[in-house]
Formats: C-alpha cells, sequence, structure tokens
C-alpha cells in the first residue's frame, strides 16, 4: 500500500484522455449501468476496498499549487 505524495505517470494521463476515453464510450453504450457510482463494490469487492483505503492514504502533490 502506497502513502504519501502519488507520482504522476505521463503515459497513462496520455492514455486516459484518447484511448481510455473511447473504450469507455462503448462499455457505457453496451453496459448501462457501468460508470454508476456504487458498482465496483458488486463487481470487485476486493479491488473497491483497496481502491478506497488507497485514496484516503495518499495525496496529490500538484492539488496544493
Amino acid at each position: 500500500m502506497k502513502f504519501g505524495v502519488r507520482k504522476p505517470s505521463w503515459k497513462k494521463s496520455f492514455s486516459a484522455r484518447t484511448r481510455g476515453r473511447a473504450v469507455r464510450s462503448l462499455k457505457r453504450a453496451v453496459n448501462p449501468y457501468y460508470g454508476k457510482k456504487g458498482m465496483g463494490w458488486i463487481n470487485n469487492p476486493h479491488k473497491a476496498l483497496y481502491n478506497k483505503v488507497y485514496h484516503k492514504t495518499s495525496f496529490k502533490l500538484f492539488k496544493w499549487y
């Protein structure tokens, strides 16, 4: 588990803005429940718990600026 400052990844940021956006729009068109709040607990509870703890224990460095 990571504690403290997150290290930004430019590669992941670019991917989320290009290919990731197209994949999400396709999934939304097929599955009406995709991307809705609370679906992570139904699909994969272990990952949802990990993400909840991660987001509460780490912080963004650029948020301060």
